[in-house]
C-alpha cells in the first residue's frame, strides 16, 4: 500500500485511503503558493467545494475597518469528508477547472 505524501506544511495525512488523481496527498497533484483559513459555505458540487474567507481592511478616510469577504473555489479530495459549515485550509495548486486552484488540505 502507497503511504500518503508529506505535503511539508505541518498538516496530518488523512487515514482513509481514496483513488483520486486530484488528492494531494493520495494522487499527483503537487501544492504551492498560498494557504487560505476560511469556512465551507457550499458542497453541493461534484468533489468542489466554495470555501468563504472573512477579514477586516483599513479605510484610512474614515479611520475605520471594513468588514470584507472573498470566496474560492477548492477541489475536496473524499480521502478529507469535508461538509458545509466546516473550518478547512485551501492551498494552491496547479488550475483544475476554470474556477478551481485551490485543494483541500485540511478539516480542522
Amino acid at each position: 500500500m502507497k503511504k500518503a505524501k508529506d505535503l511539508g506544511i505541518g498538516v496530518t495525512a488523512p487515514k482513509k485511503k481514496c483513488e483520486d488523481k486530484d488528492c494531494p496527498f493520495h494522487g499527483v497533484l503537487s501544492v504551492r503558493g498560498s494557504i487560505i483559513t476560511g469556512r465551507v459555505m457550499s458542497d453541493s458540487m461534484q468533489k468542489t467545494v466554495t470555501v468563504q474567507r472573512d477579514y477586516n481592511r483599513y479605510v484610512p478616510k474614515y479611520e475605520r475597518l471594513e468588514r470584507r469577504s472573498q470566496k474560492y473555489h477548492a477541489h475536496s479530495p473524499p480521502c478529507l469528508k469535508v461538509k458545509k459549515g466546516d473550518e478547512v485550509r485551501i492551498m494552491e495548486c496547479r488550475p483544475l477547472s476554470k474556477t478551481v486552484s485551490y485543494v483541500v488540505v485540511e478539516v480542522k
